[in-house]
């Protein structure tokens, strides 16, 4: 028996990283999981490789879209008949400027992937759970949603608000049976951190990536970096019967980072 034996998931930017290891992991546990990316054939390969079948389905769409997000809750009711638990875990650095650098272009672009995103999933799943009484809602912040580095503000900033909006909800829906809880992962060296580290980096005042690397990894109690496969079990665990009195909270999963 799987702890999500039943259970029907879906989760933005659920093809690669930190998304791919929620969805791999909820498959292994006996969910039905539709994952959500923007490209239709690198998200079939992704279903191939994690072999489950009709277990599985993909949602094609940029998740910094309304009528994606909104989408993909409403495909996964209706490919799965149910849905009962929504991970939004697409976002990531953006921009990386001071803020007196900042364009408005460039603010509306981190406020549409990192913290619009997840009100409309979230909007879209509650309408969906608060009837039945019942459903998990998983959201993917960050450190930087109790931190702060200099080069991110966009980023930081959406991820303080993520967590505002995560505690509000699950005050909403906490007599339904309906959980609402973030994930604050620390740094994962994902293929998205290696793409953007270099400017991140540079932004935040380091000589290079590698020292970026070092920084995050010197800042956790483990003197390490974080792994997917890591961030995956909790998300397993708060998706699960255990942590049906878990709600409104901000679960780090940073190797001891933040100070409290």
């Amino acid at each position: 028996m799987g702890k999500l034996d039943g259970r029907v998931a879906c989760i933005t930017g659920g093809t690669r990283s930190i998304g791919r290891g929620m969805a791999e992991a909820f498959l292994r546990e006996g969910a039905q999981v539709v994952v959500n990316g923007r490209d239709e054939e690198k998200g079939q390969r992704a279903l191939n490789e994690m072999g489950a079948g009709e277990d599985a389905a993909f949602f094609a769409g940029d998740a910094s879209s309304q009528d994606t997000v909104e989408g993909l809750v409403d495909f996964a009711i209706e490919h799965f008949g149910q849905l009962d638990i929504c991970c939004l875990n697409s976002g990531g650095v953006q921009m990386t400027a001071p803020v007196f650098q900042m364009s408005d272009e460039e603010w509306a672009l981190e406020i549409d992937w990192n913290l619009n995103h997840v009100f409309w999933g979230m909007r879209r799943a509650l309408q969906h759970m608060v009837p039945r009484e019942t459903g998990r809602i998983l959201v993917t912040s960050s450190v930087e949603g109790k931190l702060g580095k200099p080069g991110i503000p966009g980023y930081a900033a959406t991820k303080h608000a993520v967590n505002g909006l995560v505690k509000a909800a699950a005050h909403e829906v906490g007599t339904l049976g309906i959980t609402v809880n973030s994930i604050l992962p620390g740094l994962i060296e994902t293929d998205i951190v290696r793409a953007t580290g270099p400017d991140s980096a540079v932004a935040m005042g380091l000589d290079n990536y590698d020292a970026l690397l070092d920084v995050f990894a010197q800042e956790a109690a483990i003197k390490r970096l974080n792994t997917v496969e890591e961030v995956a079990a909790v998300a397993v665990h708060l998706a699960s019967d255990a942590a049906r009195n878990m709600t409104g909270c901000m679960f780090p999963v940073d190797g001891g980072t933040m100070p409290y």
